[in-house]
Formats: C-alpha cells, sequence, structure tokens
C-alpha cells in the first residue's frame, strides 16, 4: 500500500490452457498499475499444473499479449508445474502439524456421499468420513488423497478491498483435497505456497475466486503465514448484461491487435472497465499508474462495449503523431488481415507516400485496420480495378470531364497541392462544373474508390508520373 514499509508485490498468474482473454489482461493491467503506482513490482507466474491442457503455444500466446499490451513484468515468469517438489514439502508439514490427513476415500464412496447429501437437501460435499479415524484402518495397497483439516466451527473472514467484509461460516467448507492420490498438488494448496515463497503482498483477481481466497486464507493461518491483502475485481459483462461471450468481445488479445486497435487504448479502455477515476475517461499511461487505486474499483460487472472501444481507438490514433503512427502501422502489418500482402508491395518510395498521406488518412480510420484499407490506393497495381461506386463514376460523361482535368494537371509545372487545386478549380469553372463533379471521377481514377484522403493530397503522395499514368489508364477506356 502507498506509504507501506513493506515494498507491494503483486503478481499476474494465468492458466495456458488457452490465448490471453481480454478478462485475464484487465486482471494483469490493475496488478501492474497497483504495483507500478506504489513502486513495487509485478511478477509473472504460468499456473500449468493442468498438464493435458496446457501447451507451450498458449504459454507463448500469453508472454506476446502481454508484451503487446506494454505489462512488463519483474524477474523471469515462474512454472508453478516446476514447483510441485516444494508444494508437496509443504503437504508434508501440513500433516506433521496435524492441519492435514490421509483419506483413502475411494471414488465409488465419494458418488454415494454426493448423492446422499443431495438427497437429503445437503450440499454434495465430502463427510470426513476419514478426518479423525486411525492409520491402522487404512486399506492396503491403496494411495491416499491428503486432506486440510479445515476448521469446522466459526468463520472465516475475507477483508477484500474490493468487495468489503466476506464472511463465509467454515460449516460450509469441507475439507478439501490439497494432494491427488497420484502425489499431484491441487490448485489451493499450490497458488498459497507460489504465493507466499514468491513474496506477494498483495492479490488481485476475478471475483470468481473469491470462494478459493477463504480456503486459501484457511491455510495460509494453518502454515503461519500473513495471508496477502486481496481485491477481488467484478467480471466483465457484454453490453447487453450478460455474461462476456465471443459475440461480446470475449476473444484473445491477439484478435484486438488482428482487429487494429493500438495498445495505449486497449490500456485505457481495460482500465475504465471496473475501475475510474472522477469522470475522466482518457488518460495516458502515466496518469493511470499515478491515479490508481484500489478504492477505484468498482463492485459491479463491467460491460464490454465495442463501439466505446471503437471511439477511443480513433481518438487515440488522431491524437498520435503522424511519424509514430506510421511506424505502429508498419510494425503490425503482420498481424492485419491484409497487412502481409500491402508490406509486399511497399517499397522506399511507397513508405515515404504513407508516411505523407497519413495526415489524411487517419482522419478517416478508427482501427489499423481501416487505416490500412484507406492506404490501399498507394500499393494498387496498374491499372486500376474500380469498386462498383466508382466504375459507375467513369461512365461517358465522368471520362470525358477526366480528360479535361487530366489536361490541366498536366500542364502544371508545380506538383504541389496548391498548384494542383487551381489548375482543377480553374478547369471546373471553365467547364461549368462544381469542384465535387470534377473531383469524383478523379477520386475514382487515381484510387478505384470513391472515398479517400483529400483529392489534392492524394495527386501529391502518387507524384506526377503515377497520377497521370493512373488517369491515362482509366482514359483508354473510352
Amino acid at each position: 500500500m502507498a506509504g507501506s514499509t513493506i515494498p507491494v508485490v503483486t503478481r499476474f498468474a494465468p492458466s495456458p490452457t488457452g490465448f490471453l482473454h481480454i478478462g485475464g489482461a484487465r486482471t494483469a493491467l490493475f496488478n501492474w498499475l497497483y504495483s507500478r503506482s506504489n513502486g513495487g513490482q509485478m511478477l509473472l507466474r504460468i499456473e500449468d499444473t493442468d498438464r493435458e491442457r496446457s501447451t507451450q503455444e498458449a504459454v507463448d500466446a500469453i508472454l506476446d499479449g502481454l508484451k503487446w499490451l506494454g505489462l512488463d513484468w519483474d524477474g523471469e515468469p515462474v512454472s508453478q508445474f516446476a514447483r510441485a517438489d516444494r508444494h508437496r514439502e509443504v503437504v508434508e508439514a501440513l500433516l506433521a502439524s496435524g492441519n492435514a490427513y490421509r483419506c483413502y476415500a475411494t471414488q465409488e464412496e465419494l458418488v454415494a456421499m454426493r448423492e446422499k447429501a443431495m438427497a437429503e437437501g445437503r450440499p454434495p460435499r465430502y463427510d470426513g468420513s476419514w478426518r479423525d479415524r486411525d492409520a491402522a484402518d487404512a486399506p492396503a495397497g491403496v494411495a491416499p488423497a491428503i486432506r486440510f483439516r479445515a476448521p469446522q466451527e466459526g468463520e472465516t473472514v475475507v477483508d477484500d478491498q474490493v468487495q468489503g467484509r466476506v464472511v463465509i461460516p467454515n460449516k460450509d467448507l469441507d475439507d478439501l483435497i490439497i494432494l491427488r492420490s497420484d502425489g499431484n498438488p491441487t490448485y489451493n494448496l499450490s497458488v498459497v505456497v507460489d504465493d507466499h515463497d514468491m513474496g506477494v503482498t498483495h492479490i488481485v483477481r476475478g471475483v470468481d475466486h473469491l470462494t478459493n481466497a477463504a480456503r486459501q486464507s484457511q491455510i495460509y493461518l494453518a502454515l503461519g503465514w500473513d495471508v496477502p491483502v486481496m481485491a477481488h475485481i467484478p467480471l466483465i459483462h457484454g453490453p447487453d448484461g450478460a455474461k462476456l461471450s465471443k459475440r461480446h468481445g470475449a476473444l484473445g488479445v491477439e484478435a484486438y491487435r488482428a482487429m487494429g486497435y493500438l495498445p495505449e487504448a486497449m490500456r485505457n479502455y481495460l482500465a475504465r472497465l471496473g475501475w475510474s477515476h472522477g469522470d475522466d475517461e482518457i488518460f495516458s499511461t502515466e496518469q493511470m499508474i499515478e491515479w490508481f487505486a484500489l478504492d477505484g474499483i468498482g463492485k459491479s460487472a463491467a460491460r464490454f462495449d465495442f463501439a466505446k472501444l471503437e471511439n477511443l481507438n480513433g481518438h487515440y490514433m488522431r491524437a498520435t503523431d503522424d511519424d509514430a503512427l506510421t511506424e505502429a502501422l508498419l510494425g503490425a502489418l503482420p498481424y492485419l488481415p491484409a497487412g502481409p500482402e500491402f508490406a509486399a508491395r511497399l517499397d522506399d518510395g511507397r513508405r515515404a507516400a504513407l508516411r505523407q498521406a497519413m495526415p489524411g488518412l487517419k482522419d478517416r480510420a478508427k482501427t489499423l485496420v481501416e487505416l490500412l484499407d484507406g492506404a490501399q490506393f498507394l500499393v494498387a497495381k496498374r491499372p486500376l480495378s474500380p469498386d462498383e461506386k466508382a466504375a459507375q463514376l467513369l461512365d461517358n460523361h465522368g471520362l470525358e470531364t477526366l480528360s479535361g482535368a487530366r489536361a490541366a494537371l498536366s500542364a502544371c509545372s508545380q506538383w504541389a497541392t496548391e498548384d494542383l487545386e487551381s489548375a482543377i478549380r480553374a478547369f471546373a469553372e471553365e467547364a461549368g462544373l462544381k469542384l465535387g463533379k470534377v473531383a469524383q471521377p478523379l477520386r475514382a481514377a487515381l484510387t478505384g474508390r470513391t472515398t479517400s484522403p483529400g483529392i489534392f493530397d492524394v495527386l501529391v503522395v502518387l507524384g506526377r508520373e503515377e497520377s497521370l499514368a493512373r488517369l491515362d489508364d482509366a482514359l483508354a477506356r473510352m
């Protein structure tokens, strides 16, 4: 905490059974912001104990997603699976202190317990039948599971920084397994040992872990360890209030990169999903770090809204320096749907033209995908294939107008915006046409589309030779 003598240490602990989803990304962001705002550390632990579902591909995707979001961590990532011997060591300590015991209940017996409890209207839990039995009763040749001896009287309190004081009667918590009969530690035990050994002071995670918090608190106390400060953040729902699904945006972070969002816009948007600072909506990463506090996190589920994300991203794109935005687009090309093909057509001249066109391009785009789409005319192959609307502008009348405009442009001694505009305006006035009636077929012939940056900007970035050649291609259809 701010002003505390103990350095703040948070951790992000994803399971590598899939990509870094949006809820996980927000959890990582909140941990990162809290540690950075307090001059502390954020550690990264890969909870890879589920060997059947954990993959290296998912680990790589999680690390890549965090790096793209700009969320760095301190030290090397820790593998939970690699620490299994340490977890077993702590289980032995719990057995020695009487805070754990061996359970020889068979799978059939456990099923019968659950069915009996449900028939009697009780929660389907383990009934503690091996809790106080004599070791001499142990069946020969059966490997036992190790269960935590949970307190049966009183209550367990979690003083949560977001949810408030949460009280759970101990009678509602059964003796959970902490070591399976095959010798593998279970989640709740491993998390406690890892968080303690890594020096974690603050646990910031989803509210779906609140029941785990009670169980883990009991294990901490049984081991004589300090319980970290806990903050369980609300879940993310769709804009309709329903549980977040893929149609709402429950996608991997890599999908948002492919949709053309800027990492700084994603950080800003994710921060506002459940956390607030007054009425501020747009803030820099430096401001987020300065302002972030756990008491700014609300209890209610946040609502994911693509329209808001897109508008915020558009703001960031317009506010980004043209050189920086050009570099951001170039860096994102491998991940954007049409990016690799665009990159293959880029030479030094077209790269320079892209930078020159950026002021007009970014005003019309809310994502890098839209920005790239608007820039396609820069790398289009001649002769251009106009889209349906553009082709309609290049009818006989349009081509006649284009012929006169081409002659006016070729007469310009300087290929600069002011000179080109003066020439086209003079031609339009002489032909008795409004400027738009001349600009429309020009745009169709030069870009193959009906929308683009300003037509004179298009002429300048394409250059004299390319511009006149594209006009000639269109006029060859007459």
